[in-house]
């Protein structure tokens, strides 16, 4: 059960992953995909009223967008952003999201128990939780994901706002606050409005465990391949039936497993198959590539287009295609221009007794768009763990401590 005596930012962030916000791969032609995301949105942008924020908006598309005055005698210093995202994954199951706390002590952490049987990971599988032992952390209850991905972000922000909005003397320049809906599916920043957002710079606050800094991404595209086949009856198929759901599997092993997701780390890019339907007739293929240097990148796309060409080769006729749908760059092309922005989170977690570590992103964040839009935009953790399903936590120390750092962060830009 939720701990008496619960801080703000926690107190926020079970409220915030309690609203269902799921964005949806299947609806991604309209922002926001899903409609729930404006109860988030609404939500916010009353309590940023409440808190004497300025500008407060909801758009039609789900950004909230709101300012903050600066601290007396920074009114001239560059406004800076801080955003999070709204919606959570569909990866893992998350309506109906039912927070709790759970002391932790080591060994199996238990989240919650489903039809009879513990959901549950131990450090085998997260070495992290041997640094967390004695903490608090927050969990669902097992039977979806937790959300802090990114409500861990939004709430942290959030509780910023509110100490300024208790003592308007803390030290920071002029900040804009948004929250962006559709993350997950690659949408993220694309609609925000940035001239009337007005910031010169920006973070992200949707990273992992705490003390994590990330100005480095992946080169991400989104690739499907179609395969055509030609149906007879088995009894009479030989050499005139053509199974697309074969020529599947012929193209599928031409690209090199040393290359799946479940075998690289670090640096080391991947070509991910995300899901395969197929009949004789007709198969169809998504597929995500991800790598950190754009030359490796391009021989990840490259490849699949020789493989399919491969296979049209030798049928003589073409019955494969490669469709490329280019997605976000690695942000460090731009960010790598802007080392203050760097040193200062850096410093922003130091002096708040957190060290800091400055690794790549696996993944994307809103901040690769926003910079190749014009706005730097480096990401902070949040201080979450197990992202993206039903074992994902957050330490109750690392969302506070969090807020201490953004509170930190901004002083540095007066």
């Amino acid at each position: 059960m939720d701990q008496p005596n619960q801080s703000d930012v926690l107190e926020r962030f079970l409220r915030y992953v309690r609203v269902t916000t799921q964005s949806s791969e299947e609806h991604c032609d309209v922002v926001p995909s899903t409609a729930c995301q404006f109860d988030l949105a609404n939500l916010l942008a009353d309590e940023l009223r409440g808190l004497g924020a300025l500008d407060v908006e909801v758009s039609e598309h789900a950004y909230v967008t709101a300012h903050i005055p600066a601290s007396p005698g920074a009114e001239n210093a560059p406004r800076l952003g801080l955003i999070a995202h709204l919606d959570t994954t569909e990866a893992a199951p998350g309506d109906g999201v039912n927070p709790h706390v759970v002391h932790y002590e080591g060994g199996d952490l238990v989240c919650g128990v489903v039809d009879g049987k513990e959901v549950s990971i131990n450090p085998s599988k997260i070495p992290a939780l041997d640094e967390v032992a004695g903490e608090d952390l927050v969990c669902s209850d097992g039977t979806t994901l937790l959300g802090a991905d990114d409500k861990a972000g939004v709430a942290e922000i959030m509780e910023l706002v509110a100490r300024i909005s208790q003592d308007p003397l803390l030290p920071h320049p002029p900040l804009g606050i948004c929250f962006c809906p559709d993350e997950e599916i690659g949408h993220g920043a694309e609609l925000l409005d940035i001239p009337a957002f007005g910031c010169a710079f920006a973070y992200t606050v949707d990273g992992g465990p705490i003390g994590e800094l990330e100005y480095e991404c992946f080169n991400a595209a989104d690739v499907t391949v179609s395969f055509e086949g030609f149906s007879i009856h088995p009894g009479d198929a030989k050499n005139r039936m053509v199974n697309a759901s074969n020529l599947f599997v012929e193209f599928h092993t031409m690209l090199p497993a040393v290359e799946r997701p479940e075998h690289t780390e670090g640096y080391e890019g991947f070509i991910h198959l995300c899901g395969i339907s197929g009949t004789v007739t007709h198969a169809t293929a998504r597929y995500i590539v991800r790598d950190h240097d754009a030359e490796r990148f391009q021989q990840k796309l490259d490849m699949m287009e020789r493989a399919a060409g491969f296979v049209n080769d030798r049928l003589g006729e073409e019955r494969v295609s490669v469709e490329i749908k280019p997605q976000y760059r690695n942000m460090a092309e731009v960010v790598a221009g802007y080392p203050e922005l760097i040193d200062r989170a850096r410093n922003a977690f130091e002096t708040t007794g957190v060290p800091c570590r400055i690794i790549p992103i696996r993944g994307g964040t809103d901040g690769a768009q926003l910079s190749f839009r014009g706005l730097p935009c480096p990401n902070l953790a949040t201080g979450a763990y197990c992202c993206h399903g039903v074992n994902e936590f957050i330490p109750v120390s690392s969302l506070e401590k969090m807020v201490d750092v953004l509170q930190a962060l901004v002083a540095q830009f007066i």
